[in-house]
């Protein structure tokens, strides 16, 4: 008697088993389909959040450019001192010139070597800041230090939702 009472409970308990298995299988295919849709969404978010701030850096340098005219770009005649002189009469390091160029700091230092010179971009963007006052200078750098600031926060909130967990777990 008692093994016909375990050989039924045996069964019965691999026929719930079963019926589970075939019952939440579906449900755990719609929840990977789900994870996958929510994985390839999350990495187009960060391309076309990556391409609108590459646009409005871009948008940025374009005002700058747009106070020189083409025939004023090609008057120019920029040499090392000239570059470094307009830093000091702004009272700027290399690192804010560069963040107003919307070049690297190394590029701003080794302007100033005369090794390489800078392109004709640049040649008109660094014209069109020797035109801007100290006041205008450090007006734009305290914008720029903003928007950085609020792309930041905007970056460490993004990463906290993928950081979050799922609520859903999967059973192997």
């Amino acid at each position: 008697m008692k093994k016909l009472e375990s050989t039924i409970k045996s069964e019965i308990q691999r026929l719930g088993k079963r019926e589970s298995r075939d019952s939440s299988l579906p449900l755990r295919r719609k929840v990977r389909a789900l994870e996958l849709r929510l994985s390839s969404l999350s990495k187009n978010f960060a391309n076309l959040d990556r391409l609108a701030k590459e646009l409005i850096r871009r948008e940025e340098r374009k005002g700058l450019k747009l106070e020189l005219t083409p025939e004023e770009v090609k008057a120019l005649r920029i040499t090392p001192n000239r570059i470094r002189n307009l830093r000091k009469k702004l009272g700027l390091s290399q690192r804010k010139l560069a963040i107003l160029a919307g070049v690297s700091n190394n590029a701003v230092a080794l302007w100033e070597k005369g090794n390489p010179k800078p392109s004709a971009d640049n040649q008109a963007v660094l014209m069109a800041i020797q035109k801007w006052g100290k006041q205008d200078v450090q007006r734009i750098l305290a914008q720029k230090a903003e928007s950085k600031v609020k792309m930041k926060s905007e970056r460490r909130v993004a990463k906290d939702r993928k950081l979050k967990p799922r609520g859903v777990k999967l059973i192997s």
